[in-house]
């Protein structure tokens, strides 16, 4: 049963990573392609925690949660640079 669970949350992550693609290409706006681009890495976290579900390790977790802060400091940085300029102050 689980395995069914998981293809169906790759399925799902797959079709939003589709949908947050398209996003990023047609945004009309620098904040939508910004907020694409935040979306998309949570959903490659949520499918490197999925790996790791259907390979039953606990490996890829310590890789997503990486991923995850690499992923909240570029966004930040992005932002930061969008308001002020400057990233470093």
């Amino acid at each position: 049963m689980i395995e069914v669970a998981v293809l169906f949350g790759f399925v799902g992550l797959g079709f939003a990573l589709l949908l947050n693609m398209i996003r990023l290409v047609r945004g009309p706006t620098v904040v939508d392609r910004v907020l694409a681009a935040d979306t998309m890495v949570i959903n490659t976290i949520a499918l490197i925690i999925l790996y790791g579900i259907s390979k039953a390790t606990t490996a890829y977790f310590e890789s997503a949660l990486l991923f995850a802060m690499f992923g909240f400091t570029s966004t930040v940085a992005y932002c930061r640079f969008l308001i002020r300029g400057d990233i470093i102050e």
